[in-house]
C-alpha cells in the first residue's frame, strides 16, 4: 500500500506524475491539432481534388482501427531501419519510439479525425454569403478565413479541439505500443491505471478512475454545450 504521506487526494505520487504528463500530452497534441488541422479541414471542405476523398478517408481510419493496429505500425514506421524513423535517427541521434516526441506525433494521428470532423461541420455551418461579401471587399481568402470564417466558426472549432483534447486524456493501445511503461516519460494516466490493476491496487486505481472520469465528464460537457449553442 502506498504511504499515506506520499499521497494527495488518495493518490500516489507516481499517479499524479503520470496524470501531468497525459494533461501536457494532450495540451501539445491538441495544439498541433488546430495548427494541422483547422487549415486541412477547410482544404477538404473547399477542394475539388480527386485526392480529397482518399486523404479524408486516411483522417478518419483511426476512427474503426483498432489502437494497437494503429501503434503497430507507427511504431514501425519509427523504426531506424525504415523511414522517417531513419531520417530522425540520421537528424536527432536516436529514435521517436518510446519518447514523449513520439507520443505526441502518434497522438495526433490517432486523434486526428476528432478534431478535423467537427472542423468541417464548424466551417460548412457558416454562410456562404458571409464568405463572399468579405471576398468581393477585395479581402485575401487567407484574411477571409482568418478573419471571418474561423471567428464565425469558432464554436464548433472549440468543440473539435476539446473532444481532441478528451480522446487523447483516453489513449491506451497506440500510446503502450509506442512509448511502453517509462514513468516522467511515456507512462500516461491509462498505462498508469492499468498497472495499478494489474499489482491489485484497487483503492489507488479506483481513486485514479474517478478523477479520470470526472474530467472526462467534464470535457464532454464542454463539448456538448458549445454544440447545443451553435446549433
Amino acid at each position: 500500500m502506498p504511504d499515506p504521506a506520499s499521497t494527495f487526494l488518495g493518490l500516489s505520487a507516481p499517479l499524479w506524475q503520470a496524470l501531468g504528463l497525459t494533461l501536457r500530452l494532450a495540451a501539445v497534441t491538441t495544439l498541433v491539432l488546430g495548427l494541422a488541422g483547422l487549415p486541412l479541414a477547410q482544404w477538404l471542405n473547399s477542394t475539388r481534388s480527386r485526392l480529397a476523398p482518399v486523404l479524408e478517408t486516411l483522417v478518419s481510419l483511426p476512427v474503426v482501427l483498432p489502437p494497437t493496429v494503429i501503434g503497430f505500425y507507427v511504431l514501425v514506421a519509427f523504426s531506424p531501419n525504415h523511414a522517417p524513423g531513419s531520417w530522425w535517427v540520421a537528424l536527432t541521434g536516436h529514435s521517436l519510439a518510446f519518447t514523449f516526441t513520439g507520443l505526441v506525433i502518434a497522438s495526433v494521428f490517432y486523434s486526428l479525425p476528432f478534431a478535423v470532423q467537427p472542423f468541417q461541420a464548424a466551417l460548412r455551418s457558416v454562410p456562404r454569403e458571409l464568405l463572399d461579401a468579405g471576398a468581393t471587399l477585395g479581402a485575401q481568402p487567407w484574411r477571409v478565413f482568418l478573419r471571418v470564417h474561423v471567428p464565425l466558426a469558432w464554436r464548433g472549432i472549440a468543440a473539435g479541439l476539446t473532444l481532441g483534447f478528451a480522446h487523447t486524456l483516453g489513449e491506451f493501445g497506440v500510446v503502450l505500443m509506442i512509448g511502453g511503461s517509462i514513468p516522467g516519460v511515456t507512462k500516461v494516466a491509462s498505462i498508469a491505471l492499468y498497472d495499478e490493476v494489474q499489482k491489485l491496487e484497487y483503492p489507488q486505481a479506483h481513486a485514479f478512475a474517478a478523477v479520470l472520469l470526472v474530467l472526462s465528464f467534464f470535457l464532454l460537457l464542454t463539448v456538448t454545450l458549445l454544440q447545443r449553442r451553435r446549433t
